[in-house]
């Protein structure tokens, strides 16, 4: 049996190496030296944690994979694949140069804040839930966490400082690309990503896109398992910025990192795993987080070519 506190506290030293996200002000006052992990392991049907795995972080760019599988959910594949592509970009998470480049009519991927703040855009509010309200509901059922909460705190530091993201949106909208009002989209999708989530959630969330959709803790589904197989190849190819063809490589493992210093990992048919510390690579991933994780992936012989 692995013991993850001996890998936590081996991969631990590893933060001095990186950097928390200091250009959003809030998030430049996180405690830097934390790491925990969760395991929701299939063979047990059990959580294995260690760490700070029940520190609430926030979600940041994982939430594009939670707004993502809820507007296939709504709106079908068919129409996610008619506004967003499939593909790496080559630039970084939050440039339109390929857009500009080749002249093109939807973004690349649903991972790049462009193509994350369209697919935000296209979920709208109902008579009685803001789009917020839905995607937060979501995100709490499919993390089997209820107390994940919008951080007001932070919410705001990424609405002031969020120039690049207006610039991106609006863009889009001089395109023709993004349909929706911009102000709008972009204060859903700031508060998307202040949502609050642990190691734990991220775990559950894991273990959901390993179990083709269902929740392995009550076995109700609650995406599809095209939904759930879409995601994972896309968590696989574009999940860790660009870095992604990397990790692919060396971890084996479906994955999406967000700037808060979170990892959602999916290994089909057997685990999910939410791992968590703040400091960044010069990419974007969390540098002792995904050296945990190539451990872990490693100890468990966990990927999914094995």
């Amino acid at each position: 049996m692995t013991d993850l506190a001996n890998l936590v506290t081996k991969n631990l030293p590893q933060v001095v190496n990186g950097h928390v996200a200091t250009y959003i002000p809030a998030l430049a006052e996180v405690e830097p030296e934390q790491l925990g992990i969760a395991i929701y392991n299939f063979d047990d049907g059990k959580i294995s944690v260690a760490g700070d795995s029940e520190t609430y972080f926030a979600i940041e760019s994982i939430s594009k994979v939670i707004t993502l599988l809820y507007s296939i959910e709504t709106l079908g594949l068919d129409f996610v694949n008619s506004v967003v592509g499939a593909r790496q970009t080559g630039f970084s998470f939050d440039s339109n140069l390929n857009l500009e480049i080749e002249g093109g009519k939807k973004p690349l991927n649903p991972f790049v804040n462009s193509g994350a703040i369209l697919m935000t855009s296209v979920i709208k509010d109902t008579e009685d839930k803001s789009a917020f309200e839905q995607i937060l509901n979501f995100t709490r059922e499919i993390c089997n966490d209820p107390l994940i909460r919008l951080n007001e705190e932070i919410f705001k530091s990424e609405q002031k400082t969020g120039d690049m993201n207006r610039s991106l949106a609006y863009y889009m909208k001089a395109k023709e690309i993004l349909k929706a009002d911009v102000e709008a989209s972009l204060t859903t999708y700031f508060k998307q990503c202040s949502m609050m989530v642990t190691a734990r959630s991220l775990a559950n969330f894991g273990a959901v896109l390993a179990n083709d959709g269902i929740k392995p803790w009550d076995n109700e589904r609650i995406v599809s398992s095209t939904a759930a197989t879409f995601t994972k190849s896309l968590m696989m190819t574009t999940g860790l910025y660009n870095a992604s063809g990397i990790y692919s490589a060396k971890i084996g493992i479906p994955t999406k990192s967000g700037v808060g210093g979170g990892l959602v990992s999916s290994v089909p048919n057997k685990a999910g795993i939410g791992i968590f510390s703040p400091p960044l690579d010069e990419v974007g991933n969390s540098i002792a987080g995904l050296s945990l994780l190539e451990d872990v992936s490693k100890e468990y012989k966990w990927d999914i070519f094995s």
